[in-house]
């Protein structure tokens, strides 16, 4: 038997978690918590029947726990707010890589364990990659006015009724005549309101948020999180 170490430092878990929290080693608690459930999921547990472990009956009650607990999951997906943790700072910054940094490679993903996991990857990977979701966005939109020509031609036109408005109110100098420059923009605004419900531009902007707002909540909760600040390589 080993003497306990007086030096030894016992920390609880909550505090050990609150400290990964405000420490910014994420990654390290999103690892700890995939490996507490796959030690969990692997340990069997004690009953009071004398049912085996590896009887039917016993493989189709765990197969049943482990759908309905991935579908209680996926379900806690629709019921977070990916823009809680969300600032304008993040569009400010850097792109991250799509290959290496957003992408990554087939062991960068895995199956939330819990709603708390996916909560805690959905917070910190839309922070992360704010720029790469908003990119995707405007892919998104430009391939669904790609298929509603419609909807593209009114796009435009609204655009080029408001560069017309600057072009010409700027020559005959509405600037200096507030009241009138400001009847203007009403009225500009209602007959743009017009063009894009006529042309059907709403139904590109709903599609396109509704496949990126898809996107971006399936991918920052299957998405490991990585170390804010990746080592330097030594040459």
């Amino acid at each position: 038997m080993f003497a306990s170490n007086p030096l030894s430092l016992s920390v609880p878990e909550p505090a050990f978690e609150s400290w990964l929290r405000d420490g910014g080693y994420l990654e390290i608690l999103d690892q700890k918590t995939s490996d507490l459930y796959r030690l969990s999921s692997s340990t069997p547990t004690t009953t009071t029947t004398t049912t085996p472990t590896d009887s039917p009956a016993a493989i189709t009650t765990n197969l049943f726990f482990s759908l309905f607990s991935h579908i209680g999951t996926l379900l806690s997906l629709f019921t977070l707010n990916p823009f809680a943790k969300l600032a304008t700072d993040d569009f400010s910054g850097p792109t991250p890589s799509w290959t290496h940094g957003f992408i990554g490679f087939f062991d960068s993903y895995s199956f939330p364990s819990s709603p708390s996991q996916a909560r805690l990857r959905v917070n910190e990977n839309v922070k992360r990659y704010a720029r790469n979701y908003a990119s995707l966005f405007i892919v998104f939109f430009a391939c669904s006015l790609y298929q509603m020509p419609f909807a593209l031609v009114g796009l435009l036109s609204s655009l080029a009724l408001w560069d017309a408005f600057r072009f010409y109110g700027d020559r005959w100098g509405l600037d200096q005549s507030p009241s009138i420059r400001i009847s203007l923009v009403r009225i500009f605004q209602c007959v743009t309101a017009g063009i894009l419900l006529y042309s059907n531009v709403q139904m590109a902007l709903f599609s396109a948020l509704g496949v990126s707002y898809a996107v971006m909540i399936f991918h920052a909760s299957f998405r490991k999180l990585t170390p804010t600040k990746q080592p330097a390589r030594r040459r």
